[in-house]
């Protein structure tokens, strides 16, 4: 029983495809000297920041899609059979609602403290590549401060610190981690079978997907996508279970070319294989 929880928790480390769409400065702060035409470096940094924030988390394979015309290309992407952009599971697309700053300050006979803040709220949405819904939305907010001093006339007199933007920026993507993190491990993963021979099945993603040797899976018949009367929306009808499959090795020299090896355990494979998914066993 312990090893199957243990299990349960290393199968949330699977990794999901994301990609890092437009980023915006909705604030006024720093855009009042732009010329037309010229990219806001506060969005530009932010949606570096939110890459790195999405890398280092080690819970994604991380693609940038700031230079395309973000939904329609993505969805172009993800239906293509033969393209060398991949596409992604989710699209985030994110914004800068609030950049304010405040100095405070207290003066004596003798002593002088100044301090400055700056406050930041970033707000973030996943979209379905594929159907264009934002699923999910959250924000984050992040401070950053300064203080200095002076006493009988010794110490530091404060200039303008520009970097407490950038760390308040920063502080807000953190603060909106978590909740995209738990979102996007909610979603369903899956992968496909590459191909078939004799008792071996290869299927596509490697170790660095968080896939383990002795993993088990299950492999699916493709639902039949149906369009809801109500919502309007695409829905996907659950496909059928046709077999179980475990782990036995890894190929392939770089994380977005790796693939597994498998052996069947129960159940039997059809001889066309197109839009077979492997899923997880919850």
């Amino acid at each position: 029983m312990a090893a199957q929880q243990a299990e349960t928790v290393q199968r949330a480390g699977l990794k999901r495809r994301v990609a890092v769409g437009r980023f915006t400065n909705s604030t006024p702060y720093g855009r009042l000297l732009q010329s037309p035409g010229q990219a806001d470096p506060i969005a530009t940094q932010a949606s570096d920041m939110l890459v790195n924030a999405l890398t280092s988390s080690q819970h994604f394979f991380v693609f940038e899609r700031a230079d395309l015309t973000a939904l329609n290309a993505e969805r172009l992407i993800s239906e293509a059979t033969a393209q060398n952009l991949v596409g992604v599971d989710a699209l985030l697309l994110g914004s800068i609602t609030q950049l304010g700053r405040r100095n405070e300050g207290k003066q004596g006979f003798l002593n002088s403290q100044r301090r400055q803040a700056v406050n930041a709220t970033v707000e973030i949405r996943l979209v379905d590549v594929r159907t264009g819904r934002v699923f999910f939305s959250t924000s984050g907010s992040g401070e950053a401060t300064t203080e200095t001093g002076e006493v009988a006339g010794f110490g530091t007199r404060a200039g303008y610190d520009s970097t407490l933007n950038d760390r308040a920026v920063a502080a807000a993507i953190a603060d909106t981690m978590t909740n995209v993190i738990n979102e996007l491990q909610q979603r369903a993963w899956f992968t496909d079978v590459l191909r078939v021979s004799g008792e071996t099945v290869f299927v596509s993603g490697g170790a660095s997907q968080g896939l383990r040797v002795g993993d088990r899976f299950r492999v699916e018949t493709p639902g039949e996508t149906v369009v809801s009367a109500q919502s309007g929306l695409p829905i996907t009808l659950p496909g059928s279970v046709v077999a179980e499959i475990e782990l036995t090795g890894f190929f392939g020299d770089a994380p977005d070319a790796e693939g597994s090896t498998a052996r069947l355990v129960s159940g039997a494979l059809p001889q066309d294989i197109t839009g077979l998914r492997v899923t997880e066993i919850k």
